[in-house]
């Protein structure tokens, strides 16, 4: 048995959860994005009490790690190592969109293509740029995360042989550029359940993260002044 708690506050809709194996125990959300800060600790003492889950219990601490937004990912990575290094736990860090690619995956399973679409999460990183990457049905990596500056060029070469799913508070402004057959956009909710199980795989391979360097993917440069083109 494996009780992970899970930590994700790198876009709007903020979650915690307590799963066990992979599955999920209880979750709480938080849809006020600037208040991600304080909703945190106490929602992570409310769960653990609610359920009878002692803190000393849970075998790891798993923290969604960007990109997204980078108070958001300050937040959730300091209160992850802050708890590892207190209860001498190792951390599990993800990608964020690996997980809402996996959450599109897991909510598509039932569906009908012609083939096998790729997947394209879009984290909105404001005015016409995205965090986004393109991923197979199986999550591996077709494009590997960056900061994309949209323009109806975009994904032209991918869109040729491939139909995509295009999904993520980013998507928006894309569907505004994009008409092209093989595009398809769908609404992807927020989804706790996929980063329970993929932390879960990464728990049983052992795969964790050096408590004394990790620190948030923020996927390019914080500029403290007006951004720069």
């Amino acid at each position: 048995m494996s009780l992970i708690l899970n930590i994700d506050t790198a876009i709007e809709t903020a979650y915690i959860n307590i799963a066990n194996d992979g599955v999920i125990v209880d979750a709480v959300s938080n849809t006020e994005q600037k208040d991600h800060g304080g909703f945190l600790q106490p929602a992570i003492q409310a769960l653990l009490k609610k359920k009878g889950i002692s803190i000393n219990e849970l075998d790891a601490i798993a923290v969604s790690a960007g990109p997204g937004s980078y108070t958001g990912l300050r937040v959730g990575m300091a209160s992850a190592k802050g708890l590892c290094y207190a209860l001498n736990k190792p951390l599990i860090t993800i990608g964020t969109l690996e997980i809402v690619a996996f959450a599109a995956i897991l909510q598509t399973s039932n569906g009908t293509f012609v083939t096998s679409p790729l997947f394209c999460p879009m984290i909105d990183a404001r005015r016409m740029e995205v965090f986004t990457a393109l991923y197979d049905q199986h999550l591996r990596p077709v494009l590997e995360p960056c900061a994309l500056i949209l323009d109806e060029n975009s994904f032209a070469n991918n869109l040729l042989k491939n139909q995509i799913l295009f999904f993520g508070n980013g998507s928006k402004k894309w569907n505004l550029l994009c008409s092209h057959e093989n595009a398809l956009f769908i609404p992807v909710l927020s989804n706790p359940l996929a980063m329970s199980k993929l932390t879960y795989e990464k728990y049983q391979d052992n795969d964790f993260t050096n408590l004394a360097y990790s620190e948030p993917f923020y996927l390019k440069e914080f500029f403290g002044g007006p951004a720069k083109n």
